[in-house]
């Protein structure tokens, strides 16, 4: 795809905004909106991009724009209900999977995504929330991808538990946990006690030398829905995903999935590549000098791996492919 083309914005009505919208959505609570940014232009390959959390943001995907436009790709930037630039109702009923799912059925019919060019990308919570649609809406989705996210939030807690809990100082860790038993987890003393797993496991740079739209991301992080859904850090989840589990679903997902994990993740890397292997036309990715934000700390691996994802599948399901 040329330059031109790929910036050509005719017939667009987002181009007066840059290719921001507002997309008002339903929810049992009434009507809200939530922003979305778009980028390029590809009529057979539209990548959404859901962010973690929950409740992080958009801002630490900005590392897209150094590569995805040079692929030609067009990708859209969205801050799910709660996040950032979009609404931020005080509804803790609306914190639930299920409505989640239902958001981001209405930010793709508003957004004329659909089975010809729509890929759907989830990174960690958003993993969740990607899965969670392709099972109840996969006839919608040419391509999935589950970023840093196992499919089981007790195996999670479990490899935190065996796995990276004992590589930590375990004097900090009986401190983390004092502080957890006594709800003292919005406090600075309990951020900093976390410190060195995040540089181990979430992003492994010096807290000082992460890249700005990361800062940008946790600071913005509404922690009135992250701590209710996730619990108060990385290290383990204890909110309302507690139980979330679809090992058992993954032979149901039919559409090209490419799974993304990393070595020094907060997510088992084992375990995703058996998600790739059990997911009928899934493939594994591993980005071995990563962590949970591999996107930054491997990037030319997550990126070229992404890349090639798309580009293939695209390739393969154009009409001069298909019978």
């Amino acid at each position: 795809m040329s330059a031109e083309t790929y910036l050509d914005n005719t017939g667009r009505d987002d181009v007066l905004s840059g290719g921001a919208r507002l997309i008002p959505i339903t929810t049992p609570k009434g009507e809200f909106r939530v922003w979305t940014k778009r980028f390029g232009n590809n009529p057979t390959a539209k990548l959404l991009l859901l962010h973690g959390g929950p409740a992080a943001t958009h801002e630490y995907f900005e590392a897209c724009d150094s590569y995805l436009p040079a692929a030609g790709i067009e990708y859209y930037y969205y801050d799910q209900l709660g996040s950032a630039y979009s609404d931020q109702p005080d509804e803790p009923d609306l914190w639930q999977v299920d409505r989640f799912v239902d958001e981001v059925e209405q930010v793709r019919i508003a957004l004329g995504l659909d089975a010809g060019n729509f890929f759907l990308l989830g990174h960690s919570w958003g993993g969740i929330l990607a899965t969670e649609y392709a099972l109840r809406y996969q006839q919608h989705l040419k391509g999935l991808v589950i970023s840093n996210m196992m499919m089981s939030i007790p195996a999670y807690n479990e490899y935190a538990r065996s796995v990276l809990m004992p590589t930590m100082d375990q004097d900090v860790l009986a401190e983390i946990k004092r502080l957890e038993a006594a709800g003292e987890t919005e406090t600075p003393r309990y951020m900093a006690l976390l410190i060195d797993h995040y540089q181990q496991h979430v992003l492994r740079l010096p807290v000082a030398d992460w890249p700005e739209p990361v800062h940008r991301s946790f600071a913005h992080t509404n922690r009135s829905i992250y701590v209710p859904m996730q619990g108060p850090s990385e290290l383990g989840a204890s909110g309302i995903l507690s139980n979330w589990d679809r090992t058992e679903a993954l032979e149901q997902l039919m559409v090209p999935t490419l799974v993304i994990g990393a070595t020094h993740d907060t997510m088992d890397p084992a375990h995703m590549e058996m998600v790739a292997g059990r997911i009928p036309h899934g493939r594994f990715l591993l980005c071995h000098n990563g962590s949970h934000m591999a996107m930054y700390d491997d990037q030319l691996t997550y990126f070229r791996g992404l890349i090639d994802f798309i580009i293939d599948i695209d390739h393969w399901s154009s009409p001069q492919h298909v019978r």
